[in-house]
């Protein structure tokens, strides 16, 4: 995370996190950060990893090089409290898998926007992929279809 810039600190009923304003993010609760030579890193957000609770296990489909396209299913991500395919957010080449996690996979709910990334794709973001500020708005959007369906509302 750059660390020159401040983090757009969000809370939303009893969710609370520090978006970094320098990343891009996806729909499916995914960071992007550029890394030199058009390499991108990616990592679940602080939101996803909530909902999916303690990470235990992980796996990853693409070699290094493999051709990867926006929306292909090329992982997985096993939480204490669910499973779920990691989706790949870019279109490029699968770079590599975080060797880190290896041996701290707690990393992902502990620094899920440093040490905690998950792969790196050499390429382009999908056209999906929005600012600090749009991801706000889709976040605050998400929360609320979360609390509506918990108050039982049967239009939602």
């Amino acid at each position: 995370m750059d660390t020159d810039k401040k983090p757009l600190y969000y809370k939303r009923s009893h969710f609370v996190t520090q978006l970094p304003v320098d990343f891009l993010y996806s729909p499916s609760h995914f960071w992007l950060a550029r890394q030199p030579d058009d390499v991108w890193r990616v990592g679940m957000t602080k939101f996803a990893t909530r909902m999916l609770g303690d990470m235990v296990d992980y796996g990853f489909e693409p070699k290094s090089d493999a051709s990867v396209t926006s929306g292909q299913i090329i992982g997985w991500v096993e939480g204490f409290k669910a499973i779920s395919d990691v989706y790949c957010v870019l279109e490029g080449f699968f770079s590599r898998v975080n060797p880190g996690l290896k041996d701290k996979i707690t990393a992902i709910n502990k620094d899920s926007y440093g040490s905690g990334w998950l792969y790196e794709v050499r390429g382009e973001p999908d056209v999906k992929c929005v600012d600090v500020h749009a991801y706000k708005i889709l976040l605050d959007q998400t929360i609320d279809r979360i609390l509506e369906k918990q108050k039982g509302d049967p239009s939602k």
